[in-house]
């Protein structure tokens, strides 16, 4: 690592040569490969840019010419160009470095949003901004890769930019969608290296004007020119990626020849306006096991053994799997089942479905607002849709959701995946909000299964709600242990933990009734048994189905001398928020107390240290209540 041991800033880069610059890119992949291969990460993703990273910082200047990463899963070249490679023993570690763009880690991060298919639209409005400060010489440059171009907010965002001529926003696809090709790729470099040369674009002009003041001759000469033109980059570029948007565009670039890039983004550095430049590089490239990784190229991986890539550790049932093998069993029951997924069709389990029931299965691209729409319009057809996606990415398509589906009252089933603190993910990716946000829709119904039985039954419950939309949310990682129910109310909510009453008999013992939420059963449990040592009659119930509030669920904090609930969404507006709504209708003045998420964008770190540092464990969790009920006397 000798060359890398040396480059502490996008400066250090430009004063390499190129032979040494090679040299950089080959360390800086086995660099990714180590790393990666003990914390986990997207590997795949930033593998395939390190060449074009490196041409990035050695062209622009960051971080007055800002470079923002669309999702910023690909940033790890990034961040370790701009100072942070000795941190990357701490990658996606509590208090470590972050798996994306993080603003409070370097002056070169300009975002640190996850979510995909925004970055055009942030450098958008910063081109803008440099314009009305009369910085017009400032470029702003979005890498965006070619799965988030399905996003419908790029081409909102594109059709803004292409009406400005005047300001500098540089738009880099990075497409991996296919390796690059040596066929295509002569006559496309060829091309490209034509259309990059400086004077190419004065000479095209003139030629038009040429070619335009010889009447009808010039003119039909002009469009048979102008149509081979458009025949050779149909037979080079992915038109239906790139309509006309009226703006430049170069490319394809090979993504993994430095003299290439860097020739492309200084030619669209000095261009005068907005500028498509399209790269084409490798997932995994450099990395055989990625590369040949049939899924997704290692896009995010566990800890590897980084010669074979096969993953270390004994993997355990998810969550997601559980969801997995219940879908095909109720679609194969039932021929009005279908699923959708928003480019996510392997993590949120819908691989196994969508091979067994192929026309029944439909990716959307990144689209989540799209997915719920159209999802309205199968119900609207006759079927039962069933949307899986990221709790964190409901965010984006709540409108959709609450218009299209519950205005309408069509019954389509939300499975929500990565609920709650996912950990390790990063802020955005933390799915805290959505109970907050499906709570406050009318006619809703909302579960949180608390072990794998429990996801079963509920999203066969799910299935046969005919009233309107219905939510399944659980969170990533390895599932609970099952735990049955002491005992059930009529109306569904299980008991799972009630004190022996001849123990508390005594009128002096408080009791305490501890509404758990999902996966936040353990928890609770653990919390129970230490307030119960501390002389509490304590009742732990797992309401199950969240919305609408059940009956019973007001008949026992009736009971109680106070209510706790535990949930790992949000404490504005969450379900503590619901059930106190529910109880203070009834008249039931109980006091009610919350152990919820604060109002702050979760940090990374493993879901328990993140539930740790809030006080949602089990010592939080019972040192809360014990201070609650002190306040009872």
């Amino acid at each position: 690592m000798g060359i890398l041991n040396k480059v502490k800033s996008p400066q250090d880069l430009k004063k390499l040569s190129d032979d040494k610059v090679e040299e950089l890119a080959a360390e800086i992949r086995q660099f990714l490969i180590d790393k990666v291969s003990v914390t986990g990460g997207h590997l795949g993703p930033n593998l395939g840019v390190v060449e074009l990273t490196i041409a990035l910082h050695r062209v622009f200047d960051s971080p007055r010419d800002p470079i923002v990463f669309d999702t910023s899963h690909q940033s790890y070249v990034h961040k370790i160009l701009t100072g942070r490679a000795d941190q990357f023993d701490t990658l996606r570690q509590k208090d470590g470095l972050s798996g994306y763009t993080d603003r409070g880690e370097s002056e070169h991060d300009w975002t640190e949003s996850s979510h995909a298919s925004a970055a055009i639209s942030v450098i958008d409005g910063l081109s803008k901004a440099f314009c009305i400060k009369g910085e017009s010489r400032r470029n702003a440059v979005a890498v965006v890769g070619d799965g988030a171009l399905t996003g419908g907010m790029c081409w909102e965002a594109l059709n803004n930019i292409s009406t400005d001529k005047e300001r500098n926003a540089v738009i880099v696809v990075n497409d991996n969608g296919r390796s690059y090709s040596p066929t295509i790729g002569g006559l496309s470099e060829n091309l490209s290296r034509i259309r990059t040369q400086h004077g190419y674009d004065e000479l095209m002009e003139h030629g038009k004007k040429t070619l335009k003041s010889l009447g009808w001759v010039g003119n039909r000469t002009f469009d048979a020119l102008r149509a081979v033109k458009e025949g050779v980059k149909s037979s080079i570029l992915p038109t239906e990626m790139f309509p006309e948007l009226g703006m430049k565009y170069i490319g394809p670039i090979n993504g993994h020849d430095l003299d290439a890039l860097d020739h492309a983004l200084s030619y669209a550095r000095d261009y005068e306006g907005p500028i498509i430049v399209h790269v084409v590089t490798e997932k995994g490239h450099g990395f055989a096991p990625a590369v040949n990784e049939p899924q997704d190229q290692m896009h995010s991986t566990g800890a590897i053994d980084p010669v074979t890539g096969v993953p270390k550790g004994k993997s355990q049932p998810g969550w997601t799997a559980v969801f997995s093998e219940e879908l095909i069993e109720a679609a194969k029951k039932r021929d009005d089942i279908v699923a959708i997924t928003a480019a996510m069709a392997g993590p949120t389990g819908l691989i196994p479905f969508a091979e067994q029931f192929p026309n029944r299965f439909f990716d959307v691209g990144i689209a989540e607002q799209h997915a719920m729409a159209s999802a309205s319009g199968l119900a609207l057809g006759g079927l039962h849709p069933v949307v899986a996606i990221y709790s964190t990415f409901l965010n984006r398509a709540f409108d959709q959701l609450l218009m299209d589906i519950a205005l309408l009252k069509q019954p389509v089933t939300i499975v929500l995946d990565r609920a709650g603190v996912t950990g390790s993910d990063g802020a955005s990716h933390n799915g805290v909000w959505d109970m907050a946000l499906t709570t406050i829709i009318p006619g809703i119904h909302v579960a949180a299964p608390r072990d794998g039985q429990r996801l079963r039954e509920l999203f066969q419950e799910s299935l046969e709600i005919k009233s309107g939309p219905s939510v399944v949310r659980f969170p990533k990682g390895n599932l609970l242990e099952d735990m049955d129910a002491v005992a059930t109310t009529e109306d569904g909510v299980d008991i799972i933990f009630e004190s022996e009453q001849e123990r508390f008999a005594d009128a002096e013992a408080k009791k305490v009734l501890v509404i758990s939420i999902g996966a936040m059963a353990a928890r609770s449990l653990g919390a129970a048994q230490i307030l119960e040592d501390k002389g509490m009659a304590v009742t732990v119930v797992d309401p199950r189905w969240l919305c609408p509030v059940a009956p019973s669920l007001i008949e026992m904090a009736d009971e109680h001398d106070i209510v706790v609930v535990a949930e790992d969404g949000m404490m504005r507006a969450g379900v503590g928020s619901l059930f106190d709504e529910a109880f203070s209708a009834a008249e039931v003045d109980t006091p009610l107390r919350r152990v919820a998420f604060p109002s702050i964008f979760p940090k990374h770190g493993s879901r328990g240290e993140v539930l740790e540092e809030v006080g949602m464990d089990a010592d939080g969790i019972a040192a809360a209540v014990t201070e609650w009920v002190d306040d009872l006397h």
